[in-house]
């Protein structure tokens, strides 16, 4: 049995419902020496600011149990380049592009989202406000309401009404459902659920804190359950009349399609495969066909029969 593994984001139709995830895999040129991008979902840029960033002082990544920190510092070439270079290369090979985007203020989102705005070949804007609010000592827009709020409506408002936007959310919060709240009331047409945790590693060695910028992202396999259980509360509170229906794009900690079908189960509408890629570049195209498998090996027929199908099963419960 074959199942069909097409997904809908905001009113666009992916072929399937596998996405990089940013930072993982830049632009996609690295990847696509082992398989053709276009394939996917779609490629999930770095995220890109105004202008270039060298980032942080190394060191800047570190293993952990199940996962690894990185304390990257969004380096990257600047929306000119960007644009030019690995924009263009995406449209010439065919690929779907969600670029991420990242700021340190509310001016620079919207200066970014503008600049996006007529270009061809971008499918949707993902907005990174899991970054540090630099208006406002050092605050992520992610864990404040009102910042998140104030971020997705600027940028809600200067791009077109059929790209969609992505607002990426942190799992450092007390309650992401308020968040997700607050960013679907500013015009949120998706959330990506979830960026990585805040953590840190000390070199017993050096007796020092590991990595030059003290704290990292933590990603990989040890996060999948936490992002499983956010996508399962916003889902949940979707189903409820708490929130409106809107896609959820899941990430974290996904290394095969097992993984995979764990966040569509919880609720999740596309799946963004990341940490696995550094050490396994085909994973993006493995973890979709496994995931096509363990859908088919459950009688699914249809991707989108299996969101948030563990609610269901739940609420049919005796």
């Amino acid at each position: 049995m074959s199942v069909d593994l097409r997904t809908d984001i905001a009113g666009v139709t992916l072929p399937n419902p596998l996405m990089t995830a940013s930072g993982c895999a830049a632009a996609g040129r690295e990847l696509h020496q082992f398989f053709d991008v276009a394939d996917l979902g779609a490629i999930v840029t770095k995220s890109v600011m105004r202008g270039a960033r060298s980032g942080r002082p190394t060191p800047r990544m570190a293993e952990t149990p199940s996962g690894m920190l990185n304390s990257i510092g969004l380096q990257g070439p600047g929306i000119d380049d960007f644009i030019e270079h690995d924009l263009a290369w995406l449209r010439s090979v065919g690929a779907r592009s969600v670029v991420s985007i990242a700021g340190g203020d509310v001016d620079e989102f919207v200066e970014l989202a503008t600049r996006l705005a007529d270009e061809p070949g971008v499918t949707a804007v993902e907005v990174n406000i899991s970054c540090p609010n630099v208006a406002n000592r050092g605050l992520v827009f992610a864990c404040d309401p009102r910042s998140a709020s104030a971020v997705v409506s600027a940028v809600r408002a200067v791009l077109p009404p059929h790209l969609p936007l992505l607002a990426k959310l942190s799992p450092d919060v007390t309650d992401i459902v308020e968040i997700a709240a607050a960013c679907v009331a500013a015009g949120a047409d998706g959330l990506t659920m979830i960026n990585t945790l805040l953590g840190m590693v000390i070199d017993l060695d050096r007796m020092r804190p590991q990595l030059a910028g003290l704290t990292g992202g933590l990603s990989g396999p040890a996060i999948r359950p936490v992002a499983v259980r956010c996508i399962w509360q916003v889902h949940a509170a979707m189903r409820a009349g708490i929130l409106p229906h809107r896609p959820i794009v899941g990430a974290g900690g996904v290394r095969t399609g097992r993984d995979a079908l764990e966040l569509v189960l919880a609720g999740a509408s596309a799946v963004q495969v990341g940490t696995v890629a550094f050490n396994d570049p085909n994973a993006p195209m493995r973890v979709r066909d496994e995931l096509a498998g363990e859908l088919d090996a459950r009688g699914f027929t249809r991707f989108t029969d299996a969101v948030g199908h563990a609610h269901r099963v739940l609420a049919d419960a005796p």
